[in-house]
């Protein structure tokens, strides 16, 4: 099921996937991603744990892509509007990279609108040069179009970050991430700049992460990534996931197989998944 949801002056697409638990379960996607990025989850089966609501941020997927804000704020009061047009209620609020810095921010800020927090592979501190292991990532925006689909994804399965892994899941998420002109070329959905713009809100705007780590009084679950992304090294690595995690009042760590994006997929998909089922099962 889809919704597109009119809120501060743009209209928000979402993904929702029902589900008979209990829970609700709102995820948000990373840097230049979009709500597809979760489908290798629902297939490992976390849509049978929880109602799931994936959300493409602005500038994102199907979402409106205004010329600005792009900041933190700006962010979660898109969430928040979701959350209230969905009437959404018993939420656990989680994210992948910036998504899950999203939901920091949005754990801190609005308790409300979190019972618990889900972050995975994101922590206070990221590998030295992070930035320079993600800029494919962002710099495949300013790529021209492709002729066709069929020659984008043959460019994109030779990311080497994909360990060789292609399947319908990944498939998908990278539909969602083109769209298709009226010549038969594809584009990115994205452009560089508001993702520029996005970087600048979480980096550079003077927000103090440790700080907010330390008010995420929620139990927060954070998952990490053992697998080599780029440079020989994960984005995120073991000691800086538990540094963040003895920051969190309520915090427990769980590592699982793959990189920063293939930890999505298959077997670190299934193991997220049954990370997810254990902490949702506790009874705070």
């Amino acid at each position: 099921m889809e919704h597109y949801i009119k809120t501060n002056q743009i209209t928000v697409h979402c993904l929702d996937y029902p589900g008979d638990a209990p829970h609700t379960l709102v995820l948000l996607h990373g840097l230049s991603a979009n709500a597809a990025c979760f489908e290798g989850l629902m297939s490992a089966g976390l849509s049978q744990l929880a109602r799931v609501v994936s959300i493409d941020l602005r500038g994102r997927g199907k979402s409106d892509k205004p010329e600005g804000p792009y900041s933190m704020e700006a962010h979660a009061a898109d969430v928040i509007a979701v959350i209230e047009a969905l009437q959404l209620e018993n939420i656990i609020l989680g994210g992948h990279s910036f998504g899950a810095l999203l939901s920091v921010y949005i754990a801190a800020q609005y308790p409300q609108y979190a019972r618990k927090v889900i972050i995975m592979d994101a922590a206070a501190r990221l590998h030295e040069n992070v930035q320079a292991m993600v800029a494919p990532s962002t710099l495949r925006l300013q790529q021209p179009p492709y002729a066709s689909f069929d020659a984008f994804r043959d460019h994109i399965r030779q990311a080497e970050y994909l360990d060789g892994i292609w399947n319908p899941e990944m498939e998908a998420y990278y539909v969602a991430d083109v769209e298709t002109l009226p010549d038969g070329r594809v584009q990115h959905r994205s452009s560089f700049e508001h993702i520029q713009m996005a970087i600048q809100g979480l980096l550079g705007s003077g927000i103090d992460w440790i700080s907010l780590i330390r008010q995420v009084e929620q139990p927060a679950l954070l998952i990490q990534a053992d697998g080599v992304y780029a440079l020989g090294a994960p984005i995120l690595p073991e000691a800086y996931a538990r540094e963040t995690v003895a920051m969190l009042p309520d915090g427990r760590f769980v590592q699982v197989p793959g990189n920063h994006f293939t930890m999505l997929y298959e077997t670190g998909a299934r193991a997220i998944v049954a990370a997810i089922q254990t902490f949702l099962a506790e009874k705070k």
